[in-house]
């Protein structure tokens, strides 16, 4: 049971603008966790996703009251915060349209810069290029690269300033100012070839008497470059997220509900309640949960599911919001709505899972927060060491201004979330729904496979697998007597009596003085004949002997762990009806998929040993455990665990959920208890067991994914920066170096948009 403090807690979730860099994330993150008042305050900040969550003690202080103090807290160091809106249907949040406005402005600022600095490049590059007083034709190209264009960059390190802090924008800002300040000094105060002079400024400067000395190319092709990276990053992370964005945004918008006198009005599918009854069109979306109360039609629920063959639908059957009914006309009773409904809990668990961090981003985290303040101290220990080894103002300045420039937080900070996003959101297409970022790390050490029988193996529903007939039948064939006997036992409503009328194809037949026989089976007429089904006891009570095929066919039955149900018709016996929980079909593929993972599947069961035995043997799986009551599925994990394995459980039951949060990792199918699904890491929402087998690659897939980024990240900085210390690096070189680490990192993570 959980204690009172797990029940207390509460969590806010803000969206926060203005974060240009990891470093922004780092300084929101510290602030948020010195708020004032509330012990026992955790934020995080997820600097991909531009979103802070706050987990706090829901007895301390309201959530209004938080909510407030939090927004204060990050407008006080130059961001902006509001309280997360999840969009919903065609509707887009505030912080969704900020998002599209950002990203056009960068568009127009990258298209200035661009259209500025490729003459001003080739002018600077190339002598023959180069005509009297061309100097000024730089100065004029540059200027509205760097005062305009870099606008964003100079701001926000202004603010930064202000607050006593410093950003990714503090060193480009510093980088290329640096760079046009000692251009304007070069160009005014130049001594190089100087005549002329009017009012102590050199008007009439010749071909190359400063051209050595000007980096007015640097300063704005370095914010061209600077520009086009962050352009790219923030187009890359909208597509990073498109998967979620696409999952919120499929809900209906409206809904036609029905009336008490069956008329139709259109209403908001937020109006809905539960029990109101809406119909749902050819072409519609459902606007709630429901279940199908009249009409029959095709569902595809491929964005809910991962499956791409629509499921056919009927009175009785249950339906989704949020997916889409192909062909025919239901009318629906909601069962869940709003907030409540599956669509809505699949986007909860996504988001979650996006803004938490995994254990591998602690070490990014703590690297990006002392990061810019660290770069600064190297560039200007770099000019200092190469001004005092005599080598001219000149290079150590340019080897300053590529150290500011070359360094690039960012890169750390979007390694694990980008990661994390697109494989969150990928996992949502294919209907595996990843709790958090820590469960990646259990996926890579996982080697045993535990794997619960009805349900998740089986169907979990008796289905009949063979007819015998008796010798003394000789007056009706199989489809006639599976008619007679499923008619009857239609009217039984008894699960394997079920099981029995649904082999049946076409229309039933009436059954008049239908008899239940407590405890041995039923009775009844059908189309004029005496029919009865029931335990082989009934057989003995009703005087008639089995007769050598049924002897025999019982006997197969119960060696194999199958339920045995006989039949007689017209006081004859007539056939026995063998039943038992299938094996699914994908199960022996899902099976060879685990071990190709490198995971020992194990069955564990409370059914018999042999039933145990015949559903392993056809799935492929060795090693069985059969007769476990649901307390001792526990002790079965644990066990496993002590003798040094790392074990996963996949089940659906009530009586799996305490194993599947005693494993390293849970998986429970979606079509299971909400017990189980509380308890497991990961859910399934398909009914599929190969989806296990998925949900184990796409999780490797990202933690491969983040470490990569990572190493990138780090790679890159630790040799970039001694490079431009060194002076090996120009700085125009190093800030398209510099641009290009955040887009490789995010392009990288994209990758994971085509698992398959």
């Amino acid at each position: 049971m959980p204690n009172s403090d797990t029940l207390s807690k509460q969590m806010l979730r803000l969206d926060i603008t203005g974060m240009t860099c990891a470093a922004c994330a780092a300084r929101i993150e510290k602030k948020l966790n010195d708020v004032d008042g509330v012990d026992g305050l955790t934020a995080t900040v997820n600097y991909a996703i531009e979103q802070a969550t706050v987990i706090f003690d829901g007895r301390q202080v309201g959530n209004e009251i938080i909510m407030q103090r939090l927004v204060e807290t990050v407008t006080s160091i130059g961001y902006g915060a509001t309280e997360h809106q999840r969009a919903t249907g065609v509707r887009s949040t505030a912080h969704e349209l900020a998002s599209i406005a950002r990203v056009q402005d960068l568009k127009r600022r990258l298209l200035v810069g661009a259209l500025c600095s490729a003459p001003l490049v080739a002018l600077s590059m190339i002598p023959a290029l180069q005509f009297d007083r061309w100097q000024w034709v730089a100065l004029a190209l540059s200027l509205p690269v760097v005062a305009w264009s870099g606008w964003p960059f100079h701001l926000a390190a202004y603010r930064n300033a202000q607050n006593r802090s410093t950003s990714m924008d503090t060193l480009v800002s510093i980088g290329t100012l640096s760079a046009f300040l000692w251009s304007l000094y070069a160009l005014f105060f130049g001594h190089a070839g100087m005549r002329g002079m009017k009012m102590g400024f050199d008007w009439t400067l010749q071909r190359d008497t400063t051209a050595q000395h000007l980096y007015f190319e640097v300063a704005a092709t370095v914010i061209v470059f600077l520009l086009a990276g962050r352009y790219f990053e923030v187009r890359a992370k909208r597509r990073a997220g498109a998967a979620l964005r696409a999952l919120l945004q499929t809900g209906a918008t409206s809904a036609t509900l029905l009336q008490a006198d069956g008329s139709e009005i259109a209403v908001e599918a937020d109006q809905l309640i539960v029990d109101d009854r809406f119909v749902v069109r050819p072409g519609e979306t459902f606007a709630a949960d429901g279940r199908v109360e009249s009409g029959r039609s095709t569902v595809d629920r491929s964005l809910l599911t991962g499956e791409s063959v629509p499921a056919e639908v009927g009175p009785g059957d249950l339906v989704s919001g949020g997916t889409l009914n192909l062909n025919g006309q239901l009318v629906v009773v909601a069962t869940q709505v709003g907030e409540e409904t599956a669509l809505a809990h699949i986007a909860r668990l996504v988001e979650n899972a996006q803004s938490g961090k995994a254990e591998v981003q602690r070490l990014a985290d703590r690297v990006s927060s002392i990061f810019v303040p660290v770069v600064m101290t190297l560039a200007v220990l770099t000019l200092g060491f190469w001004m005092l080894r005599g080598a001219g103002a000149e290079a150590a300045f340019t080897a300053a201004v590529s150290v500011l420039i070359i360094a690039c937080p960012c890169a750390l900070g979007l390694a694990t979330p980008t990661a994390l996003l697109v494989g969150t959101g990928r996992g949502a297409q294919l209907g595996i729904l990843i709790k958090g970022p820590q469960i990646l790390e259990s996926t890579r050490a996982v080697d045993t496979v535990v794997i619960d029988k009805t349900g998740t193996m089986t169907t979990g529903v008796m289905q009949l697998t063979s007819l015998v007939r008796a010798e003394t039948a000789t007056s009706f064939d199989d489809a006639e007597i599976l008619l007679l006997v499923g008619s009857l036992e239609h009217a039984s409503e008894h699960p394997i009596g079920r099981a029995i009328s649904q082999a049946v194809t076409g229309p039933l037949l009436t059954v008049e003085n239908f008899l239940n026989h407590e405890g041995l089976g039923v009775s009844g007429t059908v189309s004029g004949h005496s029919v009865a089904a029931g335990r082989p006891a009934l057989l003995t009570q009703l005087g008639l002997p089995l007769g050598p095929s049924l002897r025999k066919a019982l006997a197969s039955a119960q060696t194999s762990g199958s339920t045995a149900i006989v039949a007689t018709i017209d006081g004859q016996p007539a056939a026995l009806f063998e039943l038992a929980d299938t094996i699914k079909p994908t199960s022996e593929e899902a099976v060879k998929q685990l071990v190709a993972l490198g995971l020992r599947p194990v069955l564990l069961t409370g059914d018999n040993e042999t039933v145990a035995k015949r559903i392993a043997a056809l799935a492929g799986i060795t090693d069985v455990v059969a007769n476990v009551l649901p307390a001792d599925k526990v002790r079965h994990v644990v066990d496993l665990q002590q003798r040094g394995h790392v074990v996963a459980m996949i089940g659906d039951g009530v009586n799996d959920a305490a194993a599947l949060a005693q494993a390293d990792l849970g998986l429970a199918m979606g079509t299971g208890t909400d017990a189980a699904k509380e308890a497991a890491d990961i859910t399934l929402v398909r009914s599929d067991l190969r989806s296990a087998a998925d949900a184990i690659r796409l999780a490797r897939a990202t933690l491969r994914t983040i470490k990569s980024n990572l190493f990138w990240a780090f790679g890159y900085n630790v040799a970039a920066i001694p490079l431009a210390a060194t002076g090996r690096l120009n700085p125009l070189i190093a800030g398209g170096a510099m641009a290009l680490s955040s887009v490789f990192v995010v392009s990288n993570s994209l990758r994971l948009r085509s698992f398959r």
